[in-house]
């Protein structure tokens, strides 16, 4: 079994350090891996990135994150990806990490992804060039995800993982009003996972949403922004498929 632990919404800043490191000093006792699921900094600079990496480095379980919104606010996104990957993070984007966890190939893929709303209610690429560049964004987010899961399905992982900020399903937005969920996520971050597979998909984003929910085609979402998990990260199972199925898992292909 496989122990995924996970949180998102972090924001820390210039006084947060050592906030959540003693916390994150117990995984090597409850988990086998850490994703971060974005909006890790407060605005997005360097020296918020720095205080990220102090609370994850030198960790006893591999760290993998997305960025959020947040860690794009100050146009500093590349120097805070530096600064996590200097602290042994894998940063992703459209890109993908298999890990060695305890002789199990566990695959994680990545992207922040963006808005744009779910099936029926969503944005189209038509219009003035602003909403085309909206939505197309949305969409090189969500097929950068897909080329990622279909990586470590080549690569032969035997559980895969897909980490974003952006929520794929408006499940896990319940909470939140109804006129904010096109900028809170989209159905193609679904699609992509639905048709590449998955075991596991992992968000932030939705501060005011639902820990639980379910793409169309099986695959279990949890939504681990801090403020909806109350703790300092969440801990799910995963089972390889050779063994019998425990809680967390959805349907592979």
């Amino acid at each position: 079994m496989i122990r995924v632990a996970a949180v998102g919404d972090i924001h820390l800043g210039a006084g947060s350090a050592g906030v959540l490191r003693p916390a994150f000093d117990t995984l090597g006792t409850c988990a086998d891996l850490l994703l971060l699921a974005g909006d890790l900094t407060r605005h997005g600079t360097r020296e918020e990135a720095r205080v990220v990496a102090g609370e994850v480095a030198g960790l006893p379980v591999p760290v993998v994150a997305v960025l959020g919104n947040h860690d794009y606010q100050s146009d500093q996104e590349t120097a805070v990806a530096h600064e996590l990957t200097a602290a042994g993070v894998h940063v992703l984007e459209g890109t993908a990490v298999a890990l060695d966890v305890g002789g199990t190939r566990v695959g994680v893929a990545g992207t922040k992804g963006f808005g744009g709303g779910f099936a029926g209610r969503c944005g189209s690429e038509f219009g003035e060039p602003e909403m085309k560049a909206f939505v197309r964004l949305t969409h090189r987010c969500a097929e950068g995800l897909g080329r990622a899961l279909r990586e470590l399905r080549d690569q032969d992982c035997a559980l895969r993982i897909a980490l974003t900020h952006f929520a794929p399903v408006p499940d896990t937005l319940a909470g939140e009003p109804l006129e904010i969920y096109p900028f809170l996520g989209s159905y193609l971050l679904a699609e992509a996972m639905d048709e590449e597979g998955a075991d596991l998909a992992v968000h932030g984003h939705a501060h005011s949403g639902t820990e639980h929910g379910m793409t169309a085609g099986g695959v279990r979402v949890r939504n681990v922004a801090m403020p909806v998990i109350d703790r300092a990260f969440a801990v799910y199972h995963l089972t390889p498929p050779d063994r019998p199925q425990a809680d967390g898992t959805g349907p592979r292909r």
